[in-house]
């Protein structure tokens, strides 16, 4: 079947060499990658972004959706998930991050597949170590956030829509095998392309008996309609994951209406390596994901609308740029800067090997690229109006990276350079990897919660320059509060987020006459103060509680400062 038919297009001896070992390597990638995932997974603090992700999703899901929709930037898929997985885990860091680490490890084999069906053995086995190594990836794996299920839903959409380009099938109607699949007394048989054509359709045959229902149960008999029903659910889904996976929609059409259209000029001449499924079955596909999706676009507008208004990221420089794309390569650490620009150096001759790769398969290096190329430039182009650039939001992307470094190991074509290549690689990675485990410190919510509740006494007020401050403060905090009956007050400035419904409001001087009527009639207050950059720029809060009290505590964190005012 067509599955195999770039195998055999590459150089026998590779092949048969890598073809029997290939799914065990996949399998120890699959499960070393699982492993650094799981490695030390409760020793780093829960940060705010992941005490946010769990405050969510410990709602009731009509209050989760209201929340969602006031005060956060993501759709709720994530979130819902999350809130089923704490019913049956809990909410310790280890429970609520090994979600993350389920989807990330599963993501694995994944471009595995892609890989083999675009490339390859070797490239497939090539991409599924850089996608177990990574570092960006493991890190985002350990986290509870929706990251890793972006990059999952979005391998899966793309595995789907490889097998809809390298299968002639896709030109027949969508849903057509399978309503061959259930019409009485007639099966199926996987169509194959004629030896002498690329894409083209033999006859299917008609049997009855009892071999009907073996064959009915064949997944080659429906495979394309599959492939179809998946794209289409993985597609909505990613949209459901994060909102920026707009541009993943908008690339995938961009990269498939610009094949229809070439196809369409070039009839008479060379045909591509992929080919596009018919213009209406794409169509439909889309508007089948745009139905999906739709149940959330009202609330995507008001999220859209508020970002566009005020957001907290920077605006991008050329630089943010250029340390995106060494984080999703290696991440370099700068005890080992020499090093990292020369393994850099590798990539580049590795993806300059890629490109080399697709040159008779060019349609196929196009599509790596739009999918890799296009969401940058998007979000660059946004940024333009409203700075939304970050990394994280590309995770899905470092998929198409991974995957023309795996060409590129590929066509080294020379097995023991092949080998020590990826052994080299995979070393370097594991360096980054150990950096992290090492070096990397997540905001220590933990101190300031066991710190306030060491000296708390009754009726203290506790202030937080930002609501995002108190969700992180409270995940600690809660246990030492029923544990000791501890009874303060809990406040966020200049509004709080349960009395107002705002989270991040920015602290100005009009908002200094509520403060001092706030702290009237307390003769102790605390102060966490964290991101204050951001929601209290003029370091409003502690100048207005230093003028009216004297500082008697004070404890430093990692990720900011918690004071103790007495009144004199």
């Amino acid at each position: 079947n067509e599955e195999h038919s770039h195998d055999k297009a590459e150089p026998m001896n590779e092949e048969l060499d890598i073809e029997d070992v290939a799914p065990g390597l996949v399998l120890f990638f699959t499960l070393a990658g699982g492993v650094l995932r799981l490695l030390l997974l409760n020793s780093k603090s829960m940060w705010l972004d992941e005490t946010f992700s769990v405050w969510m999703a410990g709602h009731s899901l009509p209050d989760m959706l209201h929340w969602i929709v006031q005060i956060d930037q993501h759709p709720p898929l994530y979130y819902g998930l999350l809130h089923y997985w704490m019913m049956f885990t809990g909410d310790t860091p280890r429970d609520v991050r090994m979600l993350s680490v389920l989807f990330g490890t599963a993501t694995i084999p994944i471009i595995y597949l892609i890989g083999k069906r675009i490339s390859g053995q070797v490239a497939g086995v090539a991409a599924a170590m850089f996608m177990a190594l990574s570092l960006f990836n493991v890190v985002y794996a350990q986290e509870t956030r929706m990251y890793t299920l972006l990059t999952f839903n979005a391998s899966l959409a793309i595995y789907a829509l490889v097998r809809l380009l390298t299968d002639p099938r896709s030109a027949r109607p969508i849903g057509s095998q399978f309503w061959d699949a259930l019409r009485p007394g007639r099966t199926p048989v996987p169509v194959e392309p004629a030896p002498k054509k690329d894409f083209s359709y033999r006859d299917e045959s008609t049997q009855t008996g009892w071999r009907t229902w073996f064959r009915w149960s064949s997944v080659q008999a429906v495979e394309t309609d599959l492939a179809w029903v998946g794209f289409i659910l993985f597609s909505a889904l990613t949209l459901l994951t994060h909102n920026t996976a707009v541009l993943f929609w908008f690339t995938v059409n961009v990269f498939v209406l610009g094949l229809m259209l070439f196809q369409r000029l070039s009839k008479l001449g060379s045909q591509p390596t992929f080919q596009a499924p018919s213009f209406w079955n794409w169509v439909k596909a889309q508007v089948g994901i745009f139905l999906l999706w739709s149940l959330w676009l009202s609330a995507f507008l008001q999220q859209a609308r508020r970002v566009d208004q005020q957001f907290w990221i920077p605006k991008p420089t050329w630089d943010a740029v250029l340390q995106t794309l060494k984080t999703f390569l290696n991440d370099s650490t700068p005890n080992r800067q020499g090093m990292s620009d020369m393994v850099l150096i590798v990539y580049v001759l590795i993806l300059l090997l890629g490109l080399w790769h697709f040159r008779k398969n060019l349609s196929r290096f196009l599509f790596l690229a739009a999918l890799f190329i296009l969401p940058f430039a998007a979000e660059l182009l946004v940024s333009l109006r409203r700075p939304i650039f970050s990394d994280r939001t590309l995770i899905w992307t470092t998929i198409p990276l991974f995957l023309a470094l795996g060409a590129g190991i590929a066509q080294l074509k020379f097995r023991p350079l092949i080998f020590v290549t990826l052994v080299s690689l995979g070393a370097f990675n594991l360096f980054s990897d150990g950096d992290y485990f090492r070096f990397y410190q997540k905001e220590d919510w933990d101190t300031p919660a066991g710190y306030v509740a060491n000296f708390a006494e009754q009726d203290d007020l506790v202030l937080f320059n930002s609501n995002f401050v108190v969700v992180s403060f409270d995940y600690y905090f809660k246990p030492y509060k029923e544990k000791y009956s501890i009874e303060v007050m809990e406040r966020g400035l200049p509004l709080d987020l349960y009395m107002d419904g705002v989270l991040e409001p920015k602290m100005t001087r009009d908002d200094v006459p509520a403060l001092l009527a706030l702290i009237q009639g307390h003769k102790r207050v605390w102060l966490v103060y964290s991101h204050d950059w951001y929601t209290d720029p003029l370091g409003l809060i502690p100048q207005t509680l230093a003028s009216q009290m004297k500082v008697t505590r004070e404890r430093e964190f990692y990720g900011g400062r918690v004071i103790l005012y007495e009144a004199p």
